[in-house]
């Protein structure tokens, strides 16, 4: 039993009271110092208690799978001369304001309960990557731990995670508001969750968009002998009873591989994000990016990615065009609209019938073209009627929608 849990339990006891506990400052003690050191871990000391800090540095010229690190000068400096507003743009950053940041905790689920050993991050100093891991060694130092976090990280300004906005954050937010009386305040940050970001690029083309998947497919980084992050907890109780550091490098290795792909991540979605060139993206990349671009309200620079997909012939040219009439009409500029609508049907015959209502539309209230408007509108209701069959959901109220269409059209016709 360590000397401050003695003290603790003599206090409960009544043999001390609180007056003398306060005279007496038990003294760290390190265990297995030297086997820190050889994980390049040492420790780091708060008023006699001390959680571990292992600390390595890379040259900026490092590469990590596909990137050299010093390759988030060019994107930054990519994203301040686009000129656009998007989830991963750093444009008024500077390289070292980013932490890039992963924790390793106790359960795999948030809550009270869980308890996070392993804070870890890298960052771009003047000519390194330093990757800074504060581990916790004991349930008692938990203040340290964060307290030595706070030391180093208090000047960043955004952090970089991969699902960290829905874990790793709320997660240290969880623990520090228990501590928070004897603590500083955590920093407000700005978040980049690249997890958003990758689903949104490779969900239907990767059959996971968990971190390793990524790294292997898009990055070009294969982890030898890793060990998964779900045996973490597992290896944290077992260091807890052996109090043997050994036994928890395969976890600080895991978590450092983590955050230095981080860095390597960012840099290949944002070159796809801002690459305007063919042979940066596959068609289906480019497909999504300017769906995103859409999503966010940024129309011009989806319009230029669509355009790049009609322009090479793919597949996803039919899907392209659809997507630009919309853009068009939004933009009240029907003829485009039109177009690029009537394009899509000759292209294709598996066109979604809103496609055909919307051209109709567009015939019957800007044109005032009745007969082309009743042509789409049947077109419209044919696909629905097929669609239906194969489903066996024929709604009435559909059905009704469409013929009260027709009778409107006919009417007009025949005037």
């Amino acid at each position: 039993m360590s000397l401050k849990n003695k003290l603790q339990r003599f206090k409960e006891q009544g043999h001390l009271s609180q007056e003398s506990t306060k005279k007496i400052v038990p003294s760290p003690q390190i265990l297995h110092e030297d086997k820190w050191k050889q994980l390049q871990a040492k420790p780091y000391t708060v008023d006699g208690e001390h959680i571990v800090l292992r600390e390595l540095c890379f040259p900026l010229h490092t590469r990590h799978g596909h990137y050299r690190f010093e390759q988030l000068f060019e994107v930054m400096e990519a994203w301040a001369e686009a000129g656009m507003t998007h989830p991963l743009s750093t444009a008024d950053r500077m390289p070292r304001d980013l932490l890039f940041f992963d924790t390793e905790t106790t359960g795999l689920h948030g809550g009270t309960g869980n308890t996070i050993f392993l804070l870890g991050y890298s960052r771009f100093m003047d000519d390194h990557v330093v990757v800074r891991q504060h581990f916790l060694p004991a349930p008692e130092v938990e203040l340290v731990l964060y307290q030595s976090f706070l030391d180093y990280i208090h000047d960043a300004k955004d952090l970089v995670t991969y699902n960290g906005k829905a874990f790793d954050w709320p997660q240290v937010k969880t623990r520090h508001t228990l501590l928070r009386d004897s603590i500083a305040a955590l920093p407000v940050f700005g978040h980049v969750d690249l997890l958003h970001g990758a689903r949104r690029l490779w969900k239907h083309e990767l059959p996971s968009c968990r971190l390793s998947i990524v790294e292997k497919e898009k990055l070009g980084i294969h982890r030898e002998s890793d060990v998964p992050g779900a045996m973490a907890p597992m290896l944290y109780f077992e260091y807890m009873q052996q109090k043997d550091p050994q036994i928890m490098e395969g976890i600080l290795e895991h978590n450092e591989k983590d955050v230095l792909s981080l860095i390597t991540l960012y840099i290949h979605m944002s070159k796809l994000v801002l690459s305007r060139e063919q042979q940066m993206s596959s068609i289906d990349e480019r497909f999504e990016i300017a769906r995103w671009h859409e999503a966010l309200g940024a129309d011009a620079h989806a319009l230029d990615h669509y355009r790049v997909i009609v322009r090479s012939g793919d597949r996803r040219k039919v899907h392209a065009m659809a997507a630009m009439g919309h853009i068009y009409k939004k933009q009240k500029c029907w003829e485009k609209a039109v177009a690029a609508w009537e394009y899509a049907m000759k292209e294709s015959a598996h066109v979604p019938e809103e496609i055909y209502v919307e051209t109709a539309k567009i015939y019957e209230h800007q044109y005032k073209d009745y007969e082309k408007a009743l042509h789409y509108t049947q077109r419209a209701m044919e696909v629905w009627r097929k669609k239906s069959t194969l489903l066996r959901y024929p709604a009435k109220s559909e059905w009704n929608a469409y013929q009260k269409r027709i009778d409107r059209l006919q009417k007009r016709l025949n005037k």
